[in-house]
């Protein structure tokens, strides 16, 4: 019996990728798969799906269900969005992120002593985004009303059974809830016991939300009773929520907590439908939206790791991720010098970051045997023929490295024994070993959180070749919702910068867009729908779903091995979130983050390459992904077991 076993163990080890088990089942679908952050979100979306709905529609659905129940975001939050149209045969991208408001300049920043905008408060938010970003996706692309779409949502409004992560968000926020009133009238149904939040499973009841989305359904109905169309309809109801009572509610309550929202900033701002960026990697199209947010990162380093031989190195090999860590190192310093919003940039530079020749260029830079720990931003303006204007901010940029004791010129060098970081267990899940992270309260949990700091992610597909990848957030508790609409701010203008030498092309202006974290992706293979994905994780993303591609395209691995398999983090860039100092988010070079697998020949390699090495169970945060199975004509989904994500096919 014991060789039988053993025989078995090493058949099993042998059949490859493509035998291997996972926690979770795929998801296998035929007519719809949509797959979101929260069992109830993607229930949201199956029900839409029954109504026949297309996939536009679902994922409308999910994110207004997503949004209802804090999944990291709300609905004073930002879309981002990528659509495939079967129709034209083209990827659209929607540009649903909020504005800098009125006044919202460095001086007024630097003037209250910050070094960034402020994580939470009123001062933290740009303009909501999000029920535009959903109007509009519906409006032009969708099939149902408004009514239809927001009624999962409507009904989670009125009242749903908690789930223990948001409820426990609550608890650990409550002390920034209990200084804005209409937050903690919210979110604090215990006030004054000893655990204020709801508890688990409670019946949550969100009476201003509803009447907001209320009132949005009910000027859609309004105007189909005077014979608008359904677009005419479902705009109505966008102009209710931006120009409307609801819009003078939200600035009011804005207002009268400190921040600097106006009703021109509502009124001025819309939705963008744009063109998204992409690459060819060995016959892939790989589609991100564009540089206002950190998606051609992962653009950039495709273009570079096609110069080496990623298969025969070996998944996770010491020669693979070094290779991975060098090439986001390189990716993420362009991101953090050259990346912002396009409409504020008279001369861009991501033309001559994403060619193929300036891939080359930087590959050739990487040093294969130690790690780069002053590894900068390259400089891509030849590449498109120019001269490049912001030199002199890239010798400024050397002279904000803290040189205290125990940083060096490249940055932070840890002096404990860097496994520390996580000795409290699995960081990267959103309940449990998180909370113990948390509490620990070191510098590193601190840095951690902020690192990570979380969103969701919506997925959808359809039989008829409609396929959405969302990744919206903002919003996100602990929230200060604004007066009485039961929405919550967004604090994404934390993610500006106030100094030009940081990033010449992010820093805030009024009107102006926040370069985000957030990165739907797309892939098409023989010009049709390959794959759809994202995560939530700040500025983990790209580097999580960097790898997740390579998992599929270079290892052969399914969408839900993909997944679930263990990823590398590098900290070696700047943070886009937390901290108001520059010591907060300055980058920190050879820290990386392994699994608790990692063998010991690997690990000892990797230090003696100038790594230091930290430890998690889980390394990624939740990856969702659909593939468009052209052999078989079906749908697989990929739901990864780090958190509560959750998919339905069918």
């Amino acid at each position: 019996m014991k060789r039988f076993l053993l025989l078995s163990l090493v058949l099993g080890y042998y059949t490859g990728m493509q035998a291997q088990q996972t926690q979770k089942p795929p998801l296998h679908g035929k007519n719809w798969m949509a797959v979101t952050g929260k069992p109830l979100a993607a229930t949201a979306g199956a029900m839409i799906f029954q109504q026949h709905g297309n996939a536009v529609d679902a994922a409308c659905a999910m994110l207004a269900a997503t949004c209802t129940m804090w999944d990291v975001l709300s609905w004073g939050g930002e879309t981002q969005a990528l659509i495939y149209n079967p129709k034209t045969g083209k990827v659209i991208a929607i540009n649903a992120l909020g504005v800098a408001p009125t006044g919202a300049t460095p001086a007024f920043y630097k003037g209250k002593g910050y070094d960034f905008p402020p994580e939470y408060g009123p001062l933290a938010a740009v303009t909501p985004g999000t029920a535009g970003g959903l109007c509009y996706m519906l409006a032009e692309y969708g099939t149902l009303s408004l009514k239809q779409v927001l009624a999962p949502a409507m009904e989670m409004a009125a009242g749903y059974p908690i789930e223990a992560q948001t409820a426990n968000s609550i608890e650990r926020g409550k002390k920034y809830i209990n200084e804005w009133p209409y937050s903690k009238a919210v979110f604090l149904t215990h006030p004054g016991e000893k655990r204020e939040a709801p508890e688990a499973g409670e019946i949550f009841v969100q009476k201003d939300l509803l009447s907001t989305l209320t009132k949005m359904v009910a000027a859609e109905q309004e105007a189909l009773r005077n014979h608008k169309s359904r677009k005419e309809a479902i705009m109505a109801a966008y102009d209710r929520f931006y120009k409307g009572d609801i819009a003078k509610e939200f600035v009011r309550g804005c207002q009268e907590q400190g921040g600097l929202i106006t009703l021109e900033d509502l009124a001025r701002w819309k939705p963008v439908e744009e063109e998204p960026l992409h690459i060819n990697y060995k016959g892939i199209e790989v589609y991100k939206l564009q540089e206002w947010t950190q998606g051609p990162m992962l653009l950039q380093s495709l273009n570079i790791l096609e110069n080496f031989d990623l298969k025969s190195m070996g998944y996770n090999s010491t020669a693979y991720i070094h290779t991975l860590y060098q090439t986001m190192n390189l990716t993420f310093a362009d991101r953090d010098f050259y990346y912002g919003d396009p409409a504020f940039n008279t001369n861009p530079a991501i033309k001559g970051l994403l060619s193929k020749e300036y891939g080359k260029a930087r590959a050739k830079q990487i040093n294969l045997a130690q790690n780069d720990a002053n590894a900068g931003p390259g400089d891509p303006y030849p590449f498109i023929g120019k001269t490049n204007p912001y030199l002199h901010f890239l010798e400024e940029r050397k002279q904000l490295a803290d040189t205290s004791s125990g940083r060096q010129p490249g940055g932070f060098v840890p002096k404990h024994d860097a496994t520390t970081m996580l000795q409290h267990g699995d960081a990267m899940s959103p309940e449990g070993d998180l909370n113990q992270l948390y509490a620990a309260n070191t510098p590193d949990s601190a840095y951690m959180d902020r690192l990570w700091r979380g969103t969701t992610s919506v997925e959808a597909a359809d039989k008829d070749g409609w396929v959405v990848s969302i990744t919206p957030s903002g919003g996100w508790l602990p929230a200060c919702i604004a007066g009485k609409t039961g929405i919550g701010m967004s604090q994404r203008a934390q993610s500006f910068v106030l100094d030009s030498a940081v990033c010449p092309f992010n820093v805030i202006a009024p009107g102006k867009r926040p370069r985000v974290t957030l990165t739907p992706s797309m892939a098409l293979k023989d010009g049709k729908p390959f794959l759809a994905f994202g995560v939530q994780g700040g500025d983990t993303q790209d580097q999580n779903l960097l790898q997740f591609f390579l998992n599929v395209v270079e290892f052969g691995m399914t969408v839900q091995q993909a997944t679930e398999a263990a990823n590398i983090n590098t900290n070696q860039l700047w943070l886009s979130l937390g901290g108001t100092t520059i010591k907060d988010r300055e980058p920190r070079p050879g820290s990386i983050l392994l699994n608790n697998n990692t063998s010991e020949k690997t690990r000892k390699a990797l230090e003696q390459m100038g790594y230091h090495l930290t430890f998690g169970e889980r390394t990624s945060g939740p990856i969702n992904a659909i593939y468009m199975d052209r052999v078989h004509g079906s749908l697989w989904g990929g739901s990864s077991n780090h958190g509560e994500d959750y998919g339905i096919g069918w």
